[in-house]
């Protein structure tokens, strides 16, 4: 009865839901597999079949503190039944929301001041680029408009985040980037082209870069630069030594904000609150999202500095209530959600966890694999790594886009029971556990992912399409 259930509502599905990042005639078709999941708890989820799965990449880097827990269920219902909903606007506030806001500029780097809510990552950043416009705006500079982003960042797949995310897959066909958002290179080391070049080195040749393209486009015409602490989905790419001083020596220089997005940094993930302190990126704006409430209810954040404040005050004084709002902002559910997920990473001490049970978890990564023959790079901090595969290791050069390498160990990863992911545009494999993970749970994952990648390594040599060098 299981099997025919599933059956059923899947084919419920593919006739009425359009699915994110999705082949979409491939799903309706019945050619891509759906699946269901049912229930979670810890680091495991399970699905209709009764398969369980360890989830080694916290849904989409969000489960900070692990699924199925109670106290988050109870917090929501709590507030459920006290008050379920009511807007902000004009000075309307709740309890729930006054409270996590004190506590969220407490925890962000000094000069942080007040702290705007949607209800997603990508949402944040459209109100990110509307305060910087609004920021210049009310200084007289009308002309200093442009973002410049990096290649390879993400930063959400609406129409302003989409363009500041660096990945074709995002633009493709959607008519994407906005022409007033720009993209500079990306601080990944190992794809440098000098391998001359020391981490330090190659940091300041990407602030060399940085600036040169803020002079030719220039400087009175641009406004902020947006950067993730560590790269996500671009590649899951910590950056090289010296680089966020190296760019901020530069953004300082002609007077240009630094949003930093934290969306998948924040709240524990990289052994540090935030990779903005960790680096010591100094941001004027800053994005929150996922680990916020460990996605148990949906709600963002856009933490504005002293500095940025005092101007949009300023703009109020000249043209009366800003005009931006969401029927959601400061939800209360939410920021219900957020103070409890808040309270587990406090009790539980689970940045320190992401410190101490992430260095174990990049060490044995190491071991695993930096001198596996497929894998060409092996990197990460904190609770996010990734490999990197190449059939050259010394000359670090690609795999014929076509074998799809990334994608078939990610497939045989879940044959062993892992999800971990296919990053877009490269032959990468990322990995972000809940921030729960044990030492004995990355003993497994690394297990796991052994025996997916040695597999699929004997596959490419049965077949005639790679031999190591």
């Amino acid at each position: 009865m299981k099997n025919i259930d599933t059956k059923v509502l899947l084919e419920i599905d593919r006739q009425n839901v359009f699915h994110a990042s999705t082949h979409l005639k491939q799903y309706a078709n019945g050619d891509l597999p759906g699946r269901i999941i049912t229930s979670a708890s810890g680091i495991r989820i399970k699905d209709s079949e009764g398969i369980e799965l360890v989830d080694a990449f916290a849904g989409l880097y969000c489960v900070n503190i692990g699924y199925g827990r109670q106290e988050m269920a109870e917090a929501i219902y709590e507030q459920a039944k006290q008050l379920a909903y009511y807007h902000t606007y004009v000075g309307h506030t709740n309890e729930a929301l006054i409270t996590l806001s004190e506590r969220i500029i407490k925890m962000a780097p000094q000069g942080m001041s007040k702290v705007y809510y949607g209800m997603s990552g990508s949402d944040a950043n459209e109100t990110q680029l509307k305060l910087v416009w609004y920021y210049n705006n009310a200084r007289g500079l009308p002309q200093k408009k442009k973002i410049i982003s990096r290649d390879r960042g993400y930063h959400g797949s609406s129409i302003a985040s989409g363009s500041m995310t660096g990945l074709p897959l995002f633009h493709a066909h959607f008519d994407l980037p906005l022409e007033r958002i720009k993209h500079t290179m990306a601080p990944y080391y190992y794809r440098r082209e000098d391998d001359g070049m020391t981490e330090r080195e190659f940091s300041v040749h990407c602030a060399n870069e940085l600036e040169k393209m803020i002079l030719a486009e220039g400087p009175d015409t641009v406004a902020a630069m947006i950067g993730e602490p560590v790269l996500g989905t671009g590649g899951i790419v910590p950056p090289p030594e010296g680089y966020w001083q190296e760019i901020r020596k530069v953004l300082d220089k002609y007077d240009i904000l630094l949003i930093a997005d934290e969306v998948v940094c924040g709240f524990g993930r990289l052994g540090s609150d935030f990779g903005s302190i960790m680096y010591d990126m100094k941001p004027d704006l800053m994005t929150v999202a996922k680990g916020l409430t460990s996605a148990y209810q949906p709600l963002s954040g856009v933490i504005v500095s002293e500095r940025v404040w005092k101007v949009l005050e300023d703009g109020t004084d000249q043209w009366g209530a800003i005009g931006h709002g969401y029927t959601y902002s400061g939800h209360p559910l939410g920021a219900a959600a957020a103070l409890c997920n808040l309270d587990i990473i406090e009790r539980e001490n689970l940045t320190a966890n992401a410190r101490d049970t992430g260095a174990y978890f990049q060490q044995q990564m190491q071991t695993a694999f930096a001198n596996h023959p497929l894998v060409g790079d092996s990197r990460g901090i904190g609770l996010l790594h990734a490999l990197e595969f190449s059939p050259d290791k010394q000359r670090r050069t690609h795999f014929d886009p076509n074998l799809k390498i990334g994608p078939q160990i990610a497939a045989a990863c879940l044959e062993e029971g892992l999800i971990a992911r296919a990053m877009p545009h490269g032959d990468i494999l990322g990995f972000a556990p809940p921030l729960v993970v044990s030492t004995a749970d990355v003993d497994d994952i690394v297990d796991r992912a052994k025996r997916a990648v040695d597999k699929v390594t004997n596959k490419l040599v049965h077949n005639g399409n790679w031999k190591a060098a």
